[in-house]
């Protein structure tokens, strides 16, 4: 067997590393000790190729790491380069800038040299002529007595000796104080030469601040030291920062740094926020192409969406998702199961649309919430929050429209609109927010043709008698279609009625949809026979469109109204049924248990499907689902007319337009207009119904939510594409406090309706969250009684009696009236002020023209008075005398020879060239 030996060598004398190796030596063969010389030779010359190996290896990372320096080196070469270049340049630029600075600080030095020389030496000049003229003065004295003049002289040089001697000093102190204040002068020439008017006015009133702020700090009656302080903080550290200087620089550029990274932060989220607003954009794009009052729809149509989006999570929130996740499932109670004859058709498509089936008998309509006081494991108040709920959305919109219509009048203000209307008109009333010419020519024919308009109706002659006939049958024919309307509506609901007692499987789809279909008709076609009957009246163009709003207010109103007493007759029916039902239910209860209970039987109770019992007919789920049919059936037939009345009209005129016989553009079938008026009528009256059914279905405000957000995009897109812009435009179309004051209107009536049946009517017996009670808000005296002390209730009861109630609401009317004649007596003081301005500012002007006027006249007069007294000294001169004749040379007319004014005398010359010899 072969051996195997462990052989350790040191590679190299510089690395302290040990190779292992095994080798196998072979005892008693021939042939050992030349395989072990081979062996070593093999091993040596691996040694050796190992060294070289690694001193390669090391004279690479040698040169690799002198590369890499030289290359740091070469780059910091090339920095320091580039830093030394830029600061030359910079340098250089001081420089530049310093000569440029030096330069025209010498420039104005030199001009203003040059002025003070030429100023020197035009008084030098004027010096020596004097001079010259007293020498001729004196010449002449000397030559009548020379004694005098020789003891004059001496004195003249001895004092001429001593000012010289005092002057010296003074010449060389005044040279330099001059020079220092005018260099002085010149900078602050300079700076107030740069300043605005603005920026100087600014400058004045801090100067002036700062002169207040110096005379208190005299007055107080502080120490110096505090006085100092103050003055220091106000003159010195508070505006160092300013000048670059002190220890407050860096305080200063963080604040500045500051103001303006929250001025950005400001500009920044003002943007989101309005980004933020939904449909924005849309109703800008609008009010660019049709003006602010097609726009002003589009808001009211927004703040609307925002109110139900309100309402929505009232009910949604606090009714619907209780009711849903807390009460009894479905099944478990007769009111909330489908009964065993209507199971068949409970999920057809029809009756689904109707709200029947399955959905009457779930969460969206008031029979399916039970009466339990209790549920849930949170013990929730499910009657007392239904209640509160309808009564906190009703109070909740109050609140809202008469916050805004408050809102809205102030920011209106008051004013008397009737002065200089077609001033007003004209200069101020330009929307600048319109882009589409065909808009802008619109509003240019309101802003000025309107008051030619108003002037040729007020000059026309007409027939009086015959326009009073026509008015008369133009009244006659509108109250003829009110009465005419609302009885096909009372007929229509009296007829529905005995097809729901008949059985509505036994009818087809008018049958079932007749009422709401009739009153949706009538809102559509009305107003256009309403246009044709105004035409009789021959009123203004804006009082009829006044009219025609107010006949299509009072056809909704009536429509509902009648709805309403059709409703009301409907639920003395379902009352009297219910009473019947009761009868049969005791009667059904008795023969269910003597036919299947023995006497003295110990057997269970017996159990009866939800389903097979009878039930009453729930007058307040009836009522329910009409609203929400009326929801429907209005919402589709606006949808209809819109698709077809806009979208097929403007097609027809597009494509047609260059193949028929005459222009429809602009002659018959042209493009519709938007009628702001009628749309806001629908929406109001729309929303009206939200608030009269809301309480009886709480699907009603989710239903409507989803209407008005279809209605915005669908609206948005026909009026950008069918529409062109309304050539009338109505005057409170535009303010939105006119919307306001309908919907508080309508809010109104809306609310009486559904008062009158919560006091007067009591629930149904077995339905609804007040089921068992004599009236509704019954749950609150209840409420009172069992979660409040007694003290609490007592007191609650005797606030609400008729006694304290009826006196307080007289105390309200009654305030309510003296705001308002308040208000009214402040306005009438506002306008009389307002008159008694402005004819002061009248009479004012009037003085001002006339003072013109006479200093006008007074300035004519002394002109002529002036002429004619130098025409008068020019013709009665004397002659000139020989003897001391002068020669002066001509005055030049050139830039620096002054003439006279026609009417004016020619003032004298002053000659200071003139020589005396």
């Amino acid at each position: 067997m072969p051996r195997h030996k462990l052989i350790a060598s040191e590679s190299d004398g510089k690395d302290n590393e040990f190779s292992l190796y095994y080798v196998e030596v072979e005892e008693n063969s021939k042939g050992g000790k030349e395989k072990q010389a081979t062996r070593d030779g093999k091993r040596r010359r691996a040694r050796k190729g190992e060294v070289s190996r690694r001193r390669a290896s090391e004279k690479r990372s040698t040169e690799m790491s002198n590369k890499r320096a030289e290359k740091k080196h070469e780059k910091h070469h090339k920095t320091t380069r580039k830093e030394g270049e830029k600061h030359r340049k910079r340098q250089r630029r001081r420089n530049a800038d310093e000569e440029a600075e030096e330069e025209s600080s010498k420039e104005k030095k030199n001009i203003k040299n040059e002025r003070t020389k030429t100023l020197k030496l035009e008084d030098e000049k004027e010096k020596d002529v004097k001079k010259k003229r007293k020498k001729h003065v004196k010449n002449e004295e000397d030559d009548a007595n020379p004694g005098k003049t020789k003891q004059k002289d001496c004195q003249d040089v001895a004092l001429k000796e001593k000012k010289k001697k005092r002057k010296k000093p003074e010449t060389t102190s005044e040279s330099e104080s001059n020079s220092d204040s005018e260099s002085k002068d010149n900078q602050a020439v300079g700076v107030l030469g740069s300043l605005t008017p603005e920026e100087l006015e600014k400058l004045k009133e801090a100067v002036d601040e700062r002169k207040k702020l110096i005379t208190t700090l005299k007055g107080k009656p502080w120490p110096m030291k505090k006085k100092l302080v103050i003055l220091r903080y106000e003159f010195v550290e508070k505006y160092e920062g300013a000048l670059g200087k002190g220890k407050g620089r860096k305080l200063y550029a963080y604040k500045v740094m500051m103001m303006k990274k929250w001025m950005k932060f400001q500009r920044d989220l003002e943007n989101f926020k309005t980004a933020c607003i939904p449909w924005e954009m849309k109703i800008k794009e609008i009010e660019s192409h049709f003006g602010s009052s097609v726009a002003s729809y589009f808001i009211f149509l927004r703040w609307m969406y925002g109110i139900n989006m309100i309402l929505f999570g009232l009910t949604f929130g606090l009714v619907m998702v209780p009711e849903a996740l807390m009460g009894k499932p479905y099944g478990s109670m007769p009111r909330k199961t489908v009964p065993r004859e209507e199971e068949a058709s409970a999920m057809n498509f029809a009756v689904l649309w109707d709200f029947g089936g399955y959905a009457k008998y779930s969460v969206l309509f008031y029979g399916y919430y039970n009466n339990q006081r209790a549920i849930g494991w949170l013990k929730f108040r499910m009657p007392l929050s239904y209640f509160l709920v309808g009564v906190g959305t009703v109070a909740y919109s109050y609140m809202v429209v008469i916050r805004t219509m408050a809102r809205n009048a102030n920011e209106e203000g008051g004013g008397d609109d009737t002065s200089f209307n077609f001033s007003w008109k004209t200069f101020t009333s330009w929307d600048y927010l319109i882009g589409n010419p065909e808009t802008a020519d619109n509003k240019f024919a309101w802003c000025t043709k309107e008051a030619i308009v108003e002037e040729q109706e007020s000059r026309k002659d007409d027939n009086i008698h015959l326009t009073r006939f026509l008015r008369v049958l133009a009244n006659f024919l509108l109250l003829c279609c009110l009465a005419g309307s609302g009885y096909l509506i009372y007929f229509v609901v009296r007829r529905s009625q005995k097809f729901a007692l008949e059985g509505l499987e036994n009818y087809g789809w008018w049958e079932r949809n007749e009422v709401n279909m009739v009153m949706s008709l009538l809102g559509m076609f009305c107003p256009m026979l309403f246009d044709v009957i105004s035409t009789l009246e021959n009123y203004h163009p804006r009082i009829a469109l006044q009219w025609q709003l107010g006949c299509i207010f009072a056809l909704f109103l009536g429509n509902l109204y009648t709805f309403i007493i059709a409703l009301m007759d409907a639920i003395q029916l379902k009352r009297a049924e219910e009473e019947i039902v009761k009868k049969n239910m005791t009667i059904w209860q008795a023969n269910l248990y003597n036919g299947t209970v023995s006497d003295n039987s110990t057997a269970l109770p017996i159990t009866v499907h939800t389903g097979n019992v009878p039930r009453g007919p729930c007058w307040e789920t009836m009522v329910g689902q009409e609203f929400v049919r009326l929801i429907i059936s209005d919402t589709m037939t606006t949808y209809i007319t819109l698709l077809i009345g806009d979208l097929f009209r403007a097609v027809l005129v597009q494509f047609l337009n260059n193949c028929w016989c005459w222009d429809l553009e602009y002659g018959f079938s042209s493009y519709s207009e938007f009628d702001v008026s009628g749309n806001v009528l629908g929406l109001i009256f729309n929303q009206g119904m939200i608030w009269m059914g809301a309480f009886y279905a709480p699907c009603l405000p989710a239903l409507n939510l989803l209407r008005l957000h279809v209605s915005m995009y669908l609206q948005c897109w026909a009026v950008m594409c069918c529409n062109v812009p309304q050539e009338r435009v109505f005057k409170a179309s535009g303010s939105s406090n006119f919307y306001m004051a309908l919907l508080l209107v309508i809010l109104f009536l809306s609310t009486l309706p559904a008062i009158y049946t919560i006091v007067s009517i009591p629930p149904s017996f077995d339905c609804g969250p007040f089921s068992g009670k004599n009236r509704m808000f019954d749950v609150i005296q209840e409420t009172l009684e069992t979660d409040f002390p007694a003290w609490f209730g007592k007191v609650f009861s005797y606030a609400s009696n008729p006694v304290l109630v009826l006196p307080f609401l007289l105390l309200l009317v009654l305030a309510i009236y003296y705001l308002q004649s308040t208000s009214k007596t402040y306005k009438r003081i506002n306008m009389e002020l307002k008159k008694k301005l402005q004819t002061k500012q009248n009479e004012e002007t009037k003085k001002k023209n006339k003072l013109a006027a006479n200093e006008l006249e007074q300035a004519r007069k002394a002109g002529e008075q002036r002429s004619n007294s130098s025409q008068h000294t020019q013709n009665s001169e004397p002659p000139v005398s020989s003897t001391h004749t002068t020669t002066r040379p001509p005055a030049s007319r050139g830039h620096t020879a002054s003439g006279h004014l026609p009417g004016h005398p020619q003032q004298p010359q002053k000659n200071s060239h003139s020589n005396r010899k």
